[in-house]
């Protein structure tokens, strides 16, 4: 059955030359919202609508999974309206749309799966990687996947740069593949339009101003793959403990089996305040719930903190400052289950310490959310001029690394309660009125 061959969309010049490059194996290094999804899903809609064939989207994880079916869904629908005009034989209601599988009337399926070494290994079909840099375990997918592919199916890679420890920067220099690069400029150069909040036009230049964030701006925009000698966690530790069920907001319907650990890291006006909720499961730390506050007084931070006090173990409250008030407040009403926690030198290198340990063991659960990866390998430890060493990282508009100082406090208060004396139990419920979590 033929099909349509030019999609009625409008494309970039870039994504047309992604679209009509019909290489066995496609690697795309492109710039943050630069559309290699939206391309790469629209080039395995039209290939599924010409020919019977089958493709496996293996995606960071399964909310990724999901989105992307929807997004392949959307050109499939779009390929069999037309079929149905152009083709008297060709029923579009006879297509099947499930949540992670397309089967079209042509016999063509698309599956999307999170990606492990497991699912890599399960099917043979051609296969897209999205964002691969960011794929767990990425050169135990990429053993057990291509032999899937050995018997000429196609293979289609796209990411955003994540340093040079995965196997996404290692195929960059594997001569079997046709490259495609795309920078910011090159995209705004190519037809795509940057836009503000207000939905007015802008330039590079600006965002880059916008985001403030020199290494980051290197990595997602300038498509760079950065040196991560100084980086404290690396991205591929940070990834070895990032899970789809360690949340940044937890389910209504959620109960903790486990005792929960609570991290505060104090900010105002400048830097957010975050808390940071871990629940311990057997001696893993799940993430459970974070909440990042900005400009907001003291006294509605309290409102949204004191709910969580109530229902830890125990909680850890930077009372560096800003935070000493909150922090005594906090200690007065729930007693011995707040540590007062003083940022210095020594203090900070405790928690950086024991915060990584739980990375290098795999003993923490983190969210696979792109701000919190940046926000804790931004964190470097830096030798100071008498040979001391301190942790720093450079303030942007995203913050001050506060939520790896969150988590890190969230960390040492689950490790102070393995010492203490006494556990005091779980609150039965949040008082009445106060919503889970509250604030932003």
């Amino acid at each position: 059955m033929a099909s349509p061959r030019k999609p009625v969309v409008q494309l970039t010049t870039y994504q047309q030359a992604w679209l009509m490059d019909h290489a066995r194996f496609k690697h795309g290094r492109w710039s943050r919202q630069s559309g290699k999804t939206f391309s790469t899903t629209l080039e395995i809609a039209d290939e599924c609508h010409t020919k019977r064939t089958k493709w496996v989207m293996l995606s960071r994880g399964e909310r990724q999974s999901k989105e992307n079916m929807e997004q392949c869904a959307i050109h499939c629908r779009a390929y069999g309206a037309a079929a149905d005009i152009i083709e008297s034989g060709y029923r579009s209601q006879d297509a099947e749309y499930k949540q992670l599988e397309i089967r079209l009337p042509n016999g063509s399926r698309v599956l999307g799966l999170p990606a492990n070494p497991d699912t890599a290994r399960g099917h043979s079909a051609n296969v897209y990687l999205d964002e691969f840099a960011f794929h767990q375990d990425s050169r135990k997918i990429w053993a057990s996947l291509f032999p899937t592919i050995t018997r000429g199916y196609r293979l289609a890679i796209t990411s955003t740069p994540q340093g040079k420890s995965n196997k996404f920067y290692e195929l960059e220099s594997n001569p079997q593949f046709s490259k495609h690069k795309v920078d910011i400029y090159d995209a705004v150069a190519g037809g795509l339009m940057l836009r503000d909040e207000q939905g007015q036009t802008i330039t590079p230049e600006q965002l880059r101003e916008a985001l403030g964030d020199e290494d980051a701006w290197q990595q997602e925009y300038l498509v760079q793959y950065l040196d991560e000698a100084s980086a404290y966690l690396t991205y591929e530790l940070i990834a070895t403990c990032e899970h789809d069920q360690a949340w940044m907001t937890a389910p209504e319907e959620w109960q903790p089996l486990g005792p929960l650990f609570v991290g505060v890291d104090i900010g105002r006006r400048r830097d957010l305040t975050v808390i940071w909720v871990l629940e311990l499961l057997g001696d893993v730390l799940w993430t459970r719930h974070v909440i990042e506050l900005q400009r907001m007084s003291f006294a509605a931070q309290k409102d949204i903190l004191w709910p969580w006090l109530a229902r830890c173990q125990r909680a850890a409250i930077d009372e560096t400052g800003l935070g000493m008030q909150l922090a005594e407040e906090a200690e007065d009403y729930f007693g011995s289950s707040i540590e007062r926690v003083t940022f210095n030198l020594q203090s900070k290198e405790l928690l950086a310490v024991t915060f990584r340990r739980q990375f290098e063991d795999q003993t923490i659960r983190v969210p696979a959310e792109r701000r919190v990866r940046e926000d804790f390998h931004r964190i470097k430890r830096i030798a100071g001029a008498t040979g001391v060493f301190r942790f720093d990282a450079a303030r942007n508009e995203d913050g001050h690394s506060d939520r790896f100082w969150s988590a890190a406090l969230a960390v040492g208060a689950a490790r102070s309660a393995e010492d203490a004396p006494r556990i005091r139990s779980l609150a039965p419920a949040f008082p009445e009125g106060v919503p889970i979590g509250g604030g932003l």
